[in-house]
């Protein structure tokens, strides 16, 4: 009988020892979890940024064409010297995008890595409390 009490005092302190850490891992997912939120977000705001970027390309590349278009329609020179000025300032703009995509790529990168990171944390954590859970589960049955 004293044995069967002792070894009871044991599995209940077991039991709480490990109900602790339940309650410790469910902070840190509820932590990793607004992590992983944010993680998301930059990722998602990254991706929009970079699919912007070819419709801006796109955009000054037409502006281009009808700038140059212009040009060489018209006959007043001032026009001519103002549409090469445009020109220029627009070619200088696709400059400033194709550097902007370079960025923009970079930057998804990272927030994509930074992702997989998260989630990988989370993985971990949601494993480690089915473990506990399991354990748990093994008390209740003695």
């Amino acid at each position: 009988m004293l044995a069967e009490v002792r070894q009871l005092r044991q599995d209940l302190q077991t039991a709480a020892a490990t109900i602790q850490r339940v309650q410790i891992v469910m902070f840190r997912l509820q932590v990793q979890g607004a992590a992983l939120g944010a993680a998301r977000q930059r990722l998602e705001m990254a991706q929009f940024s970079c699919n912007q970027v070819p419709q801006r390309r796109q955009m000054t590349m037409a502006q281009i064409e009808r700038t140059e278009a212009h040009r060489r329609n018209t006959q007043n020179p001032e026009e001519q010297k103002t549409d090469e000025q445009i020109v220029l300032q627009l070619r200088s703009q696709i400059e400033a995008i194709a550097q902007q995509e370079q960025e923009c790529q970079v930057q998804q990168a990272e927030s994509a890595t930074e992702f997989r990171n998260e989630e990988a944390k989370m993985n971990e954590l949601q494993e480690q409390l089915e473990r506990l859970d399991k354990a748990l589960t093994g008390y209740g049955r003695k």
